[in-house]
């Protein structure tokens, strides 16, 4: 494929017609127009529909668009990068983290990497969906315990686990005797916790009675007493260490990791790696009490 007439073609789909295209680029009309209708004939597909007065995008059309404009970007910056050496980070860094990361950690993230690499356009979504990176164009995904993906590569960022904690004002339940408890999500009959104590492992028959759909109001609900929950040690370490929170014992279980995540199929450009740097300066030994500090909780 000709990426001359691949830019030409992603310059005419972005301004809607040849002649704005030409007049903000400083090229003749025709030329543009000569250079798409090649491209097409090499694809053997029609990318625009051409009426009297308009021009429209085919569903070929756009969705080549979509694609196009975002790898010509970023050869455009890898070339930029590498004539000046590779050491300057710019451009656009479109960047998908968890919802309670986002909410304890990343808008500090965020500020201290903008206030430090000005020329790069951080865009971060808060979100627990398992997103496609190629299809969405995230440069960089966060994600908590991740399926194992053949086109990812990436580090883990923090290790954590979950405890259950309790106000110091409710009764620890003895084995298996019923407890009030806050969960996340859709609320169950029961559930069954399994408790690691320093008296070996303990059966809790968590009974809930309130749900909601964030651990940060799960873990509010559980300080006012309302019962006992399961939250990341990060999360409630703070309490704990204030007396606020009684710890009930660790949840038997994998540990909690947080892996960042970039695809294998992209040259991992300079504000990709600049922003691993960046969260791995945040969070050096990675552990729960160190996003408990950064965070403030």
């Amino acid at each position: 494929m000709d990426l001359l007439a691949l830019a030409d073609f992603n310059l005419v789909a972005r301004h809607g017609g040849f002649g704005k295209a030409a007049r903000e680029a400083g090229r003749p009309k025709a030329t543009l127009s000569r250079r798409v209708a090649e491209l097409e004939a090499s694809l053997d597909l029609r990318l625009f529909e051409r009426g009297a007065r308009s021009l429209k995008l085919t569903e070929e059309g756009r969705a080549l668009f979509e694609r196009a404009g975002l790898l010509l970007t970023e050869l455009e910056e890898t070339a930029a990068a590498i004539a000046s050496g590779g050491q300057t980070a710019r451009g656009r860094l479109r960047i998908s983290a968890p919802l309670l990361f986002s909410q304890t950690a990343m808008g500090k993230l965020a500020a201290g990497f903008a206030l430090r690499y000005p020329q790069v356009r951080l865009e971060i979504t808060a979100e627990d969906r398992a997103v496609d990176m190629i299809e969405e164009a995230y440069d960089l995904v966060i994600r908590v315990n991740p399926e194992p993906d053949a086109t990812l590569v990436g580090r883990i960022l923090l290790r954590d686990r979950l405890v259950v904690v309790a106000s110091p004002s409710l009764p620890r339940p003895s084995d298996g005797e019923p407890v009030q408890a806050v969960t996340r999500g859709a609320m169950q009959q029961a559930e069954t916790w399994t408790v690691m104590t320093p008296s070996g492992p303990s059966i809790m028959a968590a009974k809930p009675m309130l749900s909601l759909s964030s651990l940060v109001m799960v873990r509010d609900a559980v300080r006012m007493g309302v019962g006992a929950a399961r939250l990341p040690l990060s999360l409630v370490s703070p309490d704990l260490a204030a007396g606020t929170l009684a710890h009930w014992g660790d949840v038997e279980g994998p540990e909690i990791a947080l892996w960042a995540l970039y695809p294998t199929r992209r040259l991992l450009s300079a504000r990709v790696s600049v922003f691993l740097d960046y969260l791995r300066e945040a969070f050096p030994r990675g552990t729960p009490d160190e996003l408990a500090a950064y965070a403030g909780n």
